[in-house]
């Protein structure tokens, strides 16, 4: 009788990925579970209004961006009795934030790109400043998705893009994480996003959505944690990475972030042997923005060891980067449970 073929387990540490501008424009469109996003199968909790209201003012904002950008990086200044030509989405983490982005990418007509806060600095670092304006430029309508507000630099940079983007005539819909120190106040966060972008705030319209995490509205899920992980990895199908936790964390440090996505590519599932807390908070940021390109691509992990959603310690959840470890504890939960 035919016997099933071996299937392959490789070593995440084996790869040493790169990343072209013409790879990170070709992978500036939702992730694919967002593929079909649409205000229709968004489904807002009854129980916070704001998700509702979050729903019309999308739809609003649809119209606006299917109108035909403007021509040239350094037109005019859109009119004040325009409609802002931003649109800022604040609140907490599984929300829907990023549904409802998806879904005004989806909806719009012409030229438009979608990508995380990393991608658009990391079509900088490949292209140079000039280089990624030029690809964005005419586009209709760019999304941003956890625009980051720990690298001053990089705010500066990309605040910079967005005021040429938008004296273009493009459209410009974001959702952005709490920035350090704000402890997960949507409210402050908005604040301090419209400061840090300065002459942009008055080119956004903020909506507030409140609500719990939909990954957790029936049960207070935890990780699943495998009693023999060789044994989970050779009963899972297609191509799988088996490595030490520590390893995984170490190599991360040698891969630039932008080029996670990469570096999961093509994987079926991650096991992470032995996890433990992590201790250093550099590391456990990197291991956020690798959670973030796994949850993207849809690649369930299997691990053993110290539940992964116990790996920020309570050191780490009281600090200024709390509400970025607890949407990666949120999508670990979901991910194991894949």
């Amino acid at each position: 009788m035919p016997t099933d073929p071996v299937r392959p387990v490789v070593s995440l540490l084996d790869r040493a990925p790169t990343i072209t501008g013409a790879e990170i424009v070709a992978e500036l469109v939702p992730p694919r579970q967002f593929a079909e996003a649409s205000l229709e199968n968004y489904r807002p909790d009854d129980a916070f209004p704001s998700q509702a209201e979050a729903v019309e003012a999308v739809a609003g904002f649809w119209a606006a961006a299917e109108r035909p950008a403007r021509r040239g990086l350094f037109r005019r200044r859109p009119d004040a009795q325009e409609a802002p030509p931003g649109l800022y989405l604040d609140g907490g983490f599984g929300v829907g934030k990023t549904h409802l982005l998806a879904a005004t990418y989806n909806r719009a007509a012409g030229r438009r790109y979608f990508g995380t806060f990393i991608e658009y600095t990391a079509l900088v670092g490949a292209l140079g400043y000039a280089g990624a304006a030029g690809q964005l430029e005419g586009a209709a309508l760019v999304c941003i998705d956890e625009f980051e507000l720990d690298d001053p630099g990089d705010t500066m940079m990309m605040t910079r893009l967005l005021g040429d983007l938008a004296d273009a005539g493009t459209r410009i819909a974001a959702t952005s994480n709490t920035p350090p120190g704000a402890l997960g106040e949507g409210r402050f966060a908005a604040a301090d996003f419209l400061r840090e972008i300065q002459g942009l705030s008055d080119r956004f319209r903020t909506l507030r959505i409140d609500g719990n995490d939909y990954r957790r509205r029936e049960v207070e899920a935890r990780a699943v944690v495998v009693d023999d992980l060789d044994a989970a990895v050779a009963a899972h199908g297609g191509t799988v990475s088996a490595d030490d936790f520590a390893a995984v964390v170490q190599h991360l440090s040698t891969v630039h972030p932008s080029r996670y996505v990469k570096l999961v590519a093509g994987l079926d599932a991650v096991a992470l042997r032995g996890v433990a807390p992590l201790t250093s908070q550099t590391d456990a940021l990197r291991f956020v923005a690798f959670v973030d390109r796994l949850y993207d691509a849809q690649v369930p992990v299997i691990a053993d060891g110290t539940p992964l959603d116990e790996v920020f310690g309570a050191d780490m959840l009281a600090g200024g980067y709390r509400k970025k470890y607890l949407r990666a504890t949120s999508r670990l939960v979901a991910l194991t449970a894949s």
